[in-house]
């Protein structure tokens, strides 16, 4: 059975009645708008009317000096300003692909992944495309999907919680995010093995600030077996600031296993023999859902797709992203 045609074609719906819906919303006059768009004001009078006798609804309430959206206008408004932007894309993309200059893509990703996945992932991407353009920042997983929504950032490698708005943005897995614990070389516990709870329960920890999950899971860890969390803390989420902590003390950290592993590998920290069954949620490619992927942003999800896969040993959960 044919697929129904869509309304916005049996209308004939026109992309000169979303640049004016764009333009009145941002002028809040219709002669402005009209001006800008080097039309007449009865023509763009009309374009509007007929827009919204296909809709059935008023999208401006009409004011002695000025225009002001309707609750039906900022709808229709924020996804007119969404075609418009995916089609200045389009352009973009097509010049990009006919030049052969793939343009920039820019990532933000929480500590874990920044400091294993992405670079391994931005390595392959320049062996292959060396012309390619890559900005990286690395903050918590709010800090980057607040500038993820402020188009400052393609794509985010994080995690998402119950308060962020779901609604408006995809989230493909990647891998989980194990902890551990850590000391200075040459601590005391360093040359042990098989560490419990009950042996660290009254050791120094440095440990992240109070509110953030991994605080919670930390002290929900040693509660489960029966314990008091410990009282003897600095906390911390300053990465520089934890390790020189660690240096001058007998103090234990927990940190998330690939952070530890990488400090671990330049000789900074040792890992201690220790379980801590407290991980992380998992962790993944975090896009929205009204602004397609650039081929620059196509190619940094790809990389991490692969990079994940064989870094992590999992299968690839969850469909593509669009």
């Amino acid at each position: 059975m044919p697929s129904p045609t869509p309304w916005y074609i049996r209308a004939r719906l026109k992309p000169r009645q979303l640049l004016l819906l764009s333009q009145i919303a941002d002028t809040g006059n219709i002669h402005r708008a009209a001006e800008m768009l080097n039309m007449t004001q009865p023509g763009a009078t009309k374009l509007l009317r007929e827009l919204e006798e296909m809709l059935g609804v008023s999208l401006f309430e009409r004011l002695p000096r000025s225009m002001r959206p309707t609750v039906y206008g900022e709808v229709m408004i924020r996804h007119a300003r969404a075609v418009l932007g995916s089609l200045d894309l389009a352009q973009d993309e097509i010049l990009a692909v006919r030049t052969g200059d793939l343009g920039h893509v820019a990532v933000g990703a929480i500590t874990a992944p920044a400091t294993r996945l992405l670079p391994l992932a931005v390595a392959q991407i320049k062996r292959e495309h060396p012309g390619l353009r890559i900005a990286l920042e690395m903050e918590n997983s709010n800090v980057m999907l607040e500038r993820l929504a402020q188009d400052r950032l393609d794509l985010v490698v994080g995690r998402l919680s119950a308060e962020h708005d779901k609604q408006h943005l995809n989230y493909e897995p990647l891998a989980s995010e194990p902890v551990c614990a850590v000391v200075r070389p040459g601590h005391p516990l360093a040359t042990g093995s098989g560490l419990t709870l009950r042996e660290v329960r009254h050791a120094g920890w440095i440990v992240p600030p109070a509110g953030s999950v991994l605080r919670h899971r930390f002290e929900l860890m040693f509660q489960r077996e029966s314990f008091a969390p410990p009282t003897n803390l600095i906390e911390t989420g300053a990465l520089l600031v934890l390790t020189r902590v660690l240096a001058e003390t007998d103090m234990l950290a927990v940190l998330a296993a690939d952070v530890a592993q990488y400090y671990a590998n330049h000789g900074m920290v040792r890992v201690l023999p220790l379980p801590l069954p407290c991980h992380m949620d998992d962790f993944g490619i975090i896009t929205r859902t009204d602004r397609p992927l650039s081929p620059a942003a196509h190619l940094m999800a790809q990389a991490l797709r692969a990079t994940a896969r064989a870094t992590y040993h999992t299968e690839q959960a969850g469909s593509p992203l669009a």
